[in-house]
This record gives structure tokens, C-alpha cells and sequence, in this order.
């Protein structure tokens, strides 16, 4: 028998966490949730952007390992600490590898980059410009962890991680824009006088 999608146990705007704990659909998890969800999002709408070039996928597999990592900082999210489920919470937790990685990651493509003497507006190539806009989300999804980490809700690693994130998309943008022969735009200030 095949699954269906809908489920109908939503239809009176709440959901369930991995705790089993019923809460509304506008819920502060689940705000957080929606927009790990949305980065998740907008990163595989740049890796479809990416030229399919061998010299891009080792590029490509980054991206899709971070896809996976946003997937287990969402059961991360979705399993409050201060449930104290202590199986659920081994189940789902998020270490430092993942932060490690994306350090790493960083460092080199740095080494390739020319080093950044004024702000630049986010554009480029189309995977580019996306990864610009992932970053952005990543930055909004931070925000909305940061009230439950102070609640003890989320672990720091979590928190960690998504703000290496934007680190990370923030140059993985440059990068790929330099990959793809994209001249980087600088901020003119008052430009709109």
C-alpha cells in the first residue's frame, strides 16, 4: 500500500516535534524548522544552477553534504533538549564534525579568492546570486534558533553551525561566481543620489 502525503492530523494548525509533542504550526520550532527547511531549499535551487562540469563536482558535493547536515540540524530542532527523551535526543544530535567540515571548506576556496577590500552586492552567475540568497535565510534561521538555545532547547553546535553556514555560502558564492567568470560588483555608497 502505497503512503499517502496528507496525513489530515495538521488541519487544525498544529504538528507534532520528534518528542511527540503536539504544538502549533506557528510555533517557535516550527518557525525555526521552516526555515532550515526553506535553506535547504534555495541551496539545491543553486546546485540546479551549477554548470555540469566535472570541475564543479567536488563544488556540488559540498552543497548536497550540507543539504544532508541541515536535515539533521532539522531533527535537531524538532527534538527540544529539555525533553529529556534521552534515546530521541542521541537520535538526533549534532556534533562539531559538521562545523569542522564546513571550516575547512572555507579555508579553501579563501585561499583563491582575492581578499575583500569593500562590501559586494549579491548577484553573479545564477548559482551565484543563489547562494547569496541561501545565505540570507541561513542568517533568518539563526535568528530564530537563538531563543531556543537560550532555552536549552537546541544545543550550541547548532548554532554554530548555522552561522558557519553563512560564512561558508557567502564565499562559496564568491568562489563560484570566480569559477564562472563573474566580476564581482562592489557597494558604491549614495549611489541612489
Amino acid at each position: 500500500m502505497k503512503t499517502k502525503i496528507y496525513t489530515r492530523t495538521g488541519d487544525k494548525g498544529t504538528t507534532s516535534l520528534f518528542s511527540g509533542q503536539r504544538v502549533p504550526k506557528d510555533n517557535a520550532f516550527i518557525e525555526a524548522l521552516g526555515k532550515v527547511d526553506e535553506a535547504n531549499c534555495s541551496i539545491g535551487l543553486a546546485i540546479s544552477f551549477i554548470p555540469k562540469e566535472p570541475s564543479f563536482s567536488e563544488f556540488i558535493q559540498q552543497l548536497e553534504t550540507i543539504q544532508h547536515a541541515l536535515f539533521d540540524v532539522g531533527a535537531a530542532i524538532a527534538t527540544p533538549r529539555t525533553c529529556h527523551q534521552d534515546k530521541k535526543l542521541e537520535k538526533t544530535r549534532f556534533d562539531s564534525h559538521a562545523i569542522l567540515l564546513l571550516e575547512s571548506w572555507i579555508d579553501a576556496m579563501e585561499t583563491a579568492l582575492p581578499p575583500l577590500k569593500t562590501f559586494i552586492l549579491p548577484g553573479g552567475h545564477s548559482s551565484g546570486a543563489s547562494l547569496h540568497l541561501a545565505r540570507s535565510i541561513v542568517r533568518n534561521a539563526e535568528r530564530l534558533v537563538i531563543p531556543l538555545f537560550q532555552q536549552e532547547d537546541v544545543n550550541q553546535e547548532v548554532l554554530v553551525y548555522l552561522n558557519r553556514l553563512s560564512d561558508y555560502l557567502f564565499v562559496a558564492s564568491r568562489f563560484l561566481n570566480q569559477q564562472c567568470s563573474v566580476t564581482e560588483k562592489p557597494w558604491e555608497p549614495h549611489k541612489s543620489k
